[in-house]
């Protein structure tokens, strides 16, 4: 089985109880349909689990299938410095549809961001950067698809769908506990 590298850090955006005892892992891109499909099942997991679970995601555009993946995903790292990563996340995969760069910037509007600073964030080299060693630690933990999910380190190869999943990480619960 696949292992995570690097392990969660202080790179990462964490939604949930950091210190939860359950940690999933997204590699995800925004463009890509199965990710759009990830999303509510993921949102779902998170309520059911509360404070047991710790949720990352890490970007992994398939650049090559989803042109306006790579752009979404430096929305998402420029939302960040404004403290509104997990908003333009949701956002973006709510409207999966229209990525293109007039949509993210009524986006940032409508999440609150200052889009002025956002329009010069999203130039910053720093944040092509930070997708691109995303992908790369996807690609040295094992990522062969989107979305792929990691379970306190290790792949997860299993069913996503909500209750195959949900009852999964309940199991990997009780054996922690």
């Amino acid at each position: 089985m696949s292992q995570l590298h690097p392990a969660v850090n202080s790179k990462d955006y964490i939604q949930g109880n950091h210190s939860a005892s359950l940690e999933l892992v997204e590699y995800g891109d925004y463009q890509c349909p199965y990710c759009g499909r990830a999303y509510p099942i993921i949102k779902k997991i998170q309520q059911k689990l509360g404070d047991d679970l710790k949720f990352v995601f890490r970007n992994f555009p398939l650049s090559d299938m989803h042109p306006d993946a790579f752009n979404a995903a430096i929305a998402a790292e420029a939302a960040a410095m404004q403290n509104k990563f997990w908003e333009m996340h949701d956002i973006i995969f709510e409207n999966q549809q229209e990525l293109d760069g007039e949509s993210l910037f009524v986006y940032a509007d409508s999440i609150g961001l200052d889009v002025e600073r956002f329009k010069k964030d999203i130039q910053n080299d720093a944040l092509v950067a930070k997708v691109e060693q995303d992908f790369e630690s996807g690609v040295r933990s094992g990522v062969n698809g989107t979305p792929s999910f990691y379970i306190n380190g290790e792949k997860y190869n299993g069913d996503w769908e909500e209750h195959a999943f949900t009852e999964y990480l309940k199991s990997q619960l009780e054996v922690i506990k």
